[in-house]
């Protein structure tokens, strides 16, 4: 099939790589001209495990290609994906300019049948407004050119993405007619061999569908968090308390784990939506608007942890962070707890030594009018005449810290444990004071 992939970030990156990879013929258009001669390379801008080898490959056997061409990249088409960003605007709801503005050329340039497939997340009816874009143009150009619109939205998560797309749990299909619904599994046949995974509904319900599932993965962060503040003051350990309610099969395991507040491009961008298009439509979406401000509040724990431990006397302490990316696999930093605990040591004075396996170049560009923000290749560097340590993001290498090393490099030994990962005792042996998110504080001899 050819297959156009409007859109080169994130999604529309990783969607039109997997798909060449099962034998489509993809082309994937960006405006940003240097973003697209780099990929012609084979050589991403983000970074994702696996991307670059599986990109790389697939335009070495001409199955992947790139342009900044619209009109390259509708005529090219037999479907066109809409992968583009939906920034959130000052109210909280999807900006949907740069998804309208592609329908609108789509219409333009269209010389030929073709199944328009929304895979950027976007609000309930966002697909009816495509539709009517595309319409608009070819009346303008007196054209009668049959087309249809569905949504498939993306469920990639950051770290896991290439994997996500090539194995994937679900595929969410809104269609409106048979027709589509016969590419989509046509274009989807190499991913849903094992066992039936195509979810096919109405186009509504499908747009829906993607909000509600962060919405509800981000609602299980928020509680935990919010039982982890529980935890803290009536001496119960969060820790505990996860095992004991994680056995319970309705609730299980996954996204019960307490810590900072979630980040990144989705959960934080995707709730406010949500709880917008409710407002728009008459409701007010009480969980989700507490579940934005549990988080908020959750990510200034750990400045909070370190101005008790000082007795808020930050002016001058050295802080030492481990992790930046708001996650582990990724060196995405968009909404990332990282972010609320530098500025909020930077505007108290602190000087902040930072080290991230990944998310080192972004904090140096994000921070690089601060000098007393700095970055270091080495995350024992980073902790050299610190006063305290504080773990962000749970990257692999950080589980088991060498704290004789610690305990020599450091000025003081303080360990804040914004994951829960950090063997305690191990840490109390060493003589560090040690503070994690609903666990009680424990100091060394």
């Amino acid at each position: 099939m050819r297959i156009s992939v409007i859109g080169s970030g994130y999604a529309g990156l990783v969607s039109g790589v997997g798909l060449s990879e099962a034998g489509h013929k993809v082309l994937c258009m960006d405006i940003d001209a240097d973003r697209i001669a780099a990929l012609r390379k084979g050589h991403a801008d983000i970074y994702e495990p696996g991307l670059n080898e599986m990109l790389a490959e697939n335009v070495g056997r001409d199955h992947l290609a790139f342009t900044t061409s619209i009109e390259e990249a509708v005529a090219h088409a037999e479907a066109l994906m809409i992968a583009v960003g939906t920034p959130p605007s000052e109210d909280g709801s999807a900006d949907l300019a740069h998804v309208l503005d592609v329908a609108g050329n789509v219409g333009k340039f269209m010389s030929k049948p073709l199944l328009v497939i929304v895979k950027s997340t976007v609000p309930v009816g966002t697909c009816d407004r495509v539709r009517e874009k595309i319409c608009s143009q070819l009346d303008q150009r007196g054209k009668d050119i049959s087309f249809s619109v569905a949504s498939n939205p993306e469920f990639l998560a950051e770290g896991a993405a290439i994997k996500n797309f090539m194995q994937p749990d679900r595929i969410v299909c809104g269609v409106a007619d048979l027709h589509s619904e016969q590419m989509l599994r046509e274009m989807y046949a190499p991913f849903n061999r094992k066992k039936e995974k195509m979810l096919f509904m109405d186009v509504r319900s499908s747009e829906l569908t993607k909000y509600s599932a962060n919405a509800m993965l981000a609602t299980k962060i928020s509680l935990m968090n919010e039982l982890a503040n529980i935890a803290e003051r009536t001496g119960a350990d969060i820790e505990q308390v996860r095992k004991g309610i994680g056995s319970d099969p309705r609730i299980g395991y996954s996204f019960i784990y307490a810590g900072p507040g979630y980040g990144g491009s989705c959960f934080p961008k995707d709730v406010r939506a949500l709880a917008r298009t409710a407002q728009d439509h008459g409701f007010e979406a009480r969980i989700l608007n507490a579940v934005e401000h549990v988080n908020s509040y959750q990510k200034t724990r750990l400045f909070e942890m370190l101005k008790d431990e000082f007795a808020g006397e930050l002016k001058g302490r050295c802080i030492a962070v481990w992790g930046l990316s708001f996650k582990p696999r990724t060196d995405d930093m968009r909404e990332a707890p990282s972010r609320v605990l530098i500025d909020s040591l930077l505007a108290a004075g602190a000087v902040v030594r930072a080290n991230d396996p990944e998310a080192m170049q972004e904090a140096a560009l994000l921070y690089r009018n601060h000098q007393d923000f700095s970055v270091h290749a080495n995350q024992y560097e980073a902790t050299e005449g610190a006063d305290a340590l504080v773990l962000v993001t749970e990257w692999k290498h950080y589980w088991i810290p060498d704290f004789e090393r610690l305990a020599a490099s450091m000025r003081q030994q303080v360990l804040i444990d914004g994951r829960n990962i950090w063997p305690q005792s191990a840490a109390l042996r060493h003589g560090f004071s040690y503070h994690a998110i609903g666990r009680p504080s424990a100091r060394g001899r």
